[in-house]
């Protein structure tokens, strides 16, 4: 069977900024001296914040653990005119996430985001062949959620299928108001047709579902002869929500994947049918994987873990503000606050992983080979921010990874060594690999 099959079976400009040494940072953080207080010293969050605000997103990144050894853990930036404050480290993500949930539990209203939301709730080969792997990886794991929301499958070729896909693609990368007025159009066009269809008997799709509770809730309305306001089930909410189920849903996923099958190609001794492969081989043999076969492949399981941490794809987390005014390691913040919990410094937190900055899947694994599970995986957040959709992510990496590696072995092109191979992430809301081919062997 082709991979096509397999998987088929289960414009703007980029964001261009200011890239800033870290010896600028230092330098124009000293030029503020005379302002500044300490936060320790007065137990107030009010030191003059670093000034960052032509700092591109890499560099941020790359700059971050040497900000927050210099700081220490609970730093502020300055953001364009939003003072924000970044928390670091497995020990203060956690105790801000998971220990004061409450307090860190609310979203800042950013313009950008307000604006693209509305103010509511983003034939391909020859085996044997080099090629790129987005698009058909993005087409696979976004006809589950085509699934869960419409009730049905689009064909890869479809190009209303390949629009939204782009449009979707191009909307995490890049956040582009016409993509979500075009995209909003297609949500707004498909409900208005499952709404001629509606059966509440026949719940096809959430949409079905979510239409169904709209009318429920109208017609208590009715019965009460009140006149209320539908504070969530309305069309606007419907048209965020299934934007931001595709949005979340289909990119975090395959880009995860896309990282798998790198990685796979750069370690060929962690793929080969010495571990991964020997291991499908021996649980899951021909037949076809299922999410029970997880508990007795302890190897394939940790190395699907380490990818997610090792690739990191949202390193700055989403967005938080204070609920509440809070005290978080001695410092006061006041409520509404902007809060970065970085996710990348928790997955690389040196004080938790053996080897952080390696792909190393023994992380995972206890000195008898057995899965075991690590309080610092967090790569799907924490607290009462954490994604939803958690668990059907980590049922879709499992298996559309196991599937992978049962049928084929990746390589690089010919003419490319594993040494070639770059692990660099591309910047975007979420960091997929820089783009590049593979060869898709089958093993049988």
């Amino acid at each position: 069977v082709g991979l096509e099959t397999l998987l088929q079976n289960t414009g703007p400009r980029p964001f261009r900024a200011l890239k800033v040494s870290i010896n600028t940072l230092n330098s124009a953080w000293k030029r503020t001296g005379s302002q500044r207080r300490s936060f320790r010293t007065s137990g107030i969050l009010s030191r003059q914040p670093l000034p960052v605000t032509k700092l591109c997103f890499s560099l941020f990144l790359s700059v971050e653990f040497q900000l927050s050894k210099q700081y220490g853990p609970v730093f502020s930036i300055q953001m364009g005119p939003q003072k924000t404050v970044v928390l670091t480290g497995y020990e203060t993500v956690k105790e801000a996430l998971v220990n004061q949930a409450d307090a860190f539990a609310d979203r800042p209203i950013i313009p950008m985001f307000q604006e693209l939301a509305q103010g509511f709730g983003e034939s391909y080969l020859c085996i044997g062949n080099p090629f790129e792997t987005t698009t058909i990886m993005n087409a696979a794991v976004a006809n589950i959620i085509v699934a869960l929301l419409l009730d049905k499958r689009f064909d890869y070729e479809d190009p209303t299928y390949i629009r939204l896909l782009k449009l979707v693609n191009e909307n995490i990368r890049l956040t582009i108001k016409q993509n979500r007025d075009e995209l909003f159009a297609f949500i707004n066009a498909t409900f208005i047709k499952h709404l001629r269809d509606l059966d509440e008997n026949d719940q096809r799709s959430f949409i079905d579902s979510f239409l169904i509770q709209q009318q429920e809730v109208m017609e208590s309305f009715k019965l009460e002869k009140k006149k209320k306001t539908n504070a969530y089930f309305h069309n606007e909410n419907l048209k965020a929500v299934v934007a931001n189920l595709f949005g979340a849903g289909v990119e975090t996923t395959s880009t995860t994947l896309r990282w798998g099958l790198l990685l796979m190609m750069k370690y060929p001794e962690i793929q080969s049918e010495l571990k991964v492969q020997e291991e499908i081989a021996k649980v899951v043999g021909s037949s076809q994987p299922r999410i029970e076969h997880r508990t007795k492949m302890p190897y394939t399981d940790a190395v699907v873990h380490e990818i997610q941490r090792f690739a990191n794809i949202v390193p700055t987390n989403l967005p938080h503000a204070t609920a509440t005014d809070v005290t978080l390691n001695g410092y006061f913040i006041p409520k509404g606050t902007h809060i970065i919990p970085l996710l990348s410094s928790v997955l690389h937190d040196e004080s938790q992983w053996e080897k952080p900055h390696k792909f190393y899947p023994e992380h995972f694994l206890n000195s008898e080979g057995k899965f075991v599970k690590r309080d610092a995986f967090m790569p799907f957040s924490a607290g009462r921010r954490a994604c939803l959709g958690e668990t059907l992510a980590k049922t879709e990496l499992f298996l559309f990874f196991t599937s992978l590696l049962q049928g084929f072995t990746f390589q690089p092109p010919p003419g490319t060594s594993q040494e070639d191979l770059d692990l660099t992430p591309a910047v975007g809301l979420t960091t997929s690999p820089m783009p590049h081919q593979l060869c898709a062997l089958p093993r049988f």
